[in-house]
């Protein structure tokens, strides 16, 4: 079984449609695929309606977290998208997005760059604007070469010139919540330094003793010795370790199923949630 369990929709800011997303799981070989939109669940219509047979779905999101000052993802899975109290702080989340991509525009525009928010808004194409639609437009006016590019202190990194801080659920409530609604939490791109400081093991620790289920380790912002340092860390804390292409379409070079589960530790997830089930594909239009 080859198992993708991070990939993102025109939902919120990847490139494909979540029916897009799930047929091109299906082409690329993939047998289950996880739509985690950020801190949405507006993409699971559309991509169940269309899931190929042969396909798996897993419905799940990715949640923006802060702690200490850090910005970091919590990836929840087959989690009820309507149990009140994860759907309430989701929509928090959410609706702190618009201010805060308005005032990354400010900042821009102070810096002499001539973006806007018409722009950005049609990047984001009605998805739960962030930083990446912020970041095309950059690229679309010449400022940086890749999205990539953008996330540096130079212009949208955390702490960087233009970054705008937003609302952010500190990762023990998170993980509270997400139990709460009967699902399953993985730790996103832990090590990926070059977005900007890193949580650090001893926290890590403390959300494996509230309840966090693993860590994502084979992600393309990882490199081998970030790998080999998390698996020896999941190990420690009896962690679950998880593989993901965090797919997001044209919007950045890596490909679906570049990085994948271990079925083991997908079939555990699966035992774990009780707030929603897989989707079986079976023939979508």
């Amino acid at each position: 079984m080859r198992i993708d369990l991070h990939c993102h929709s025109t939902a919120s800011d990847g490139t494909d449609t979540p029916a897009e997303l799930v047929r091109n799981a299906a082409a690329a070989g993939l047998d289950v695929v996880a739509l985690t939109d950020h801190d949405t669940t507006r993409g699971y219509a559309e991509a169940i309606a269309a899931l190929p047979e042969g396909l798996t779905l897993v419905t799940g999101a990715e949640l923006s977290c802060r702690i200490d000052g850090i910005s970091m993802h919590m990836l929840a899975y087959l989690f009820d998208p309507e149990e009140p109290a994860l759907l309430a702080e989701r929509e928090l989340v959410r609706d702190d997005r618009v201010p805060r991509a308005k005032g990354m525009v400010a900042k821009l525009n102070a810096l002499g760059v001539p973006v806007t928010w018409e722009q950005v808004e049609r990047i984001a194409a009605g998805g739960s604007v962030g930083r990446p639609h912020v970041a095309t437009a950059l690229v679309e006016l010449g400022v940086v070469p890749t999205v990539s590019d953008a996330f540096t202190e130079e212009w949208l990194a955390d702490g960087g010139r233009a970054f705008v801080e937003k609302h952010e659920t500190d990762p023990f409530e998170a993980i509270r919540l997400v139990k709460n609604a009967g699902g399953v939490c993985v730790f996103a791109h832990p090590a990926a330094a070059k977005r900007g400081r890193t949580v650090p093991e001893f926290r890590i620790a403390q959300m494996a003793e509230a309840g966090l289920d693993g860590i994502e380790v084979d992600h393309m912002d990882h490199d081998a010795d970030a790998r080999d340092r998390l698996r020896g860390l999941a190990k420690d804390l009896d962690l679950l370790v998880t593989g993901s292409s965090d797919y997001h379409g044209s919007r950045k070079t890596v490909t679906l199923g570049a990085y994948t589960t271990d079925p083991e530790v997908y079939g555990e997830i699966t035992r774990r949630a009780t707030g929603a089930f897989p989707v079986p594909g079976t023939g979508g239009a």
